[in-house]
């Protein structure tokens, strides 16, 4: 990928991160938590939204270095669980808002490939010019978002979904366990393989399925 297509790459991430967290924010705002709006959160600005290491450095490596899979995040927005009238299966629903918001956005995508470029193999679509590489990289890294953020591992969205489906006393426990734990976890699954499971081969082999059922 060249500095141009890393850009826009990076642009496209950004943007769909911030997506991701407006729907958090506003998910948990309908559900009685206005946190995030009173915070400044609820904007496509991406000023309050930018996380320095995780919109720009990660992403920015990752394209640099040749990796194949690209992705990275938004400054999550603030979520007072004590807000939520149902608090831990509330959690879940602010939490899977973010997500759909990704599944949503690659959908959408898509169906503008299939008017646009009937018939037109995914990769061709992608070197076809500036409108194609735009249009595969939005399905593409919004795949990515979504299925990366449904991971159960804390402080993935995923995490809070789980924790959705457990009593109130182990979900509670786990999400504490997640805190202190969850981010060495995560990271130590994605740079280091365990035998021949990958997280990011993982993710990977989930996104190209889906390409498959989306007609690609």
């Amino acid at each position: 990928m060249d500095i141009f297509g890393g850009i826009i790459s990076i642009i496209i991430l950004i943007y769909s991160a911030i997506l991701h967290e407006i729907a958090h924010g506003y998910v948990a705002g309908r559900l009685g938590d206005p946190t995030a709006e009173l915070k400044g959160r609820l904007t496509l600005d991406p000023r309050p939204h930018i996380d320095p290491i995780m919109s720009l450095l990660v992403p920015l490596m990752l394209i640099i270095s040749g990796s194949p899979i690209i992705f990275g995040g938004a400054k999550p927005v603030p979520v007072d669980p004590f807000n939520l009238r149902d608090g831990i299966k509330d959690l879940a629903l602010v939490s899977i808002a973010g997500p759909l918001t990704n599944l949503s956005l690659a959908i959408i995508g898509s169906i503008i490939i299939h008017l646009s470029f009937p018939g037109v193999p995914f990769q061709l679509v992608s070197a076809s010019g500036l409108v194609g590489f735009i249009l595969t990289t939005i399905v593409v890294l919004n795949l990515l978002l979504a299925f990366f953020n449904l991971i159960p591992i804390p402080p993935l969205d995923g995490s809070k979904l789980f924790a959705g489906i457990l009593p109130a006393k182990e979900a509670a426990a786990y999400l504490a366990v997640g805190q202190r734990m969850g981010m060495f976890i995560l990271i130590f699954l994605l740079f280091f393989p365990i035998g021949p499971f990958s997280l990011l081969g993982f993710v990977s082999s989930l996104v190209s399925a889906s390409l498959g059922l989306l007609g690609f």
